[in-house]
């Protein structure tokens, strides 16, 4: 059973940088797709940043410049590097894990963690 669990969320003035975690167990870590969503008040959970096995990167247009996602995959951790944080990146973060096995996919979701951004 895969396992998720965010850290590093927190208050920050908006300028700031924020660094968020994310530590998986249970998983063949290096071969599965990561992502970061993020779900403010009020609204759907969006994506924000994905990572693959071979460590591409997309990111949302809100963010790209701002935020960095990488991979460890010896200590099966994903992070996010959150840089010149806005009011509008107020969310609670979701770390993703991505995996597909005989054609089925499967996600993975730890229990999120709030970045909260004050003007």
């Amino acid at each position: 059973q895969v396992q998720l669990v965010e850290s590093g969320g927190g208050l920050v003035q908006a300028g700031g940088s924020l660094t968020l975690s994310c530590t998986a167990s249970g998983s063949t870590f290096s071969i599965n797709a990561l992502a970061w969503y993020r779900q403010a008040p009020g609204k759907q959970r969006e994506l924000v940043a994905t990572i693959d096995s071979g460590a591409r990167t997309n990111y949302a247009d809100s963010v790209k410049g701002r935020f960095t996602i990488s991979r460890d995959n010896a200590k099966k951790i994903v992070y996010l590097q959150m840089n010149s944080l806005e009011r509008e990146d107020t969310a609670v973060y979701y770390c993703n894990l991505h995996k597909v096995v005989f054609g089925v996919p499967y996600d993975y979701w730890g229990q999120g963690t709030q970045v909260t951004v004050s003007s």
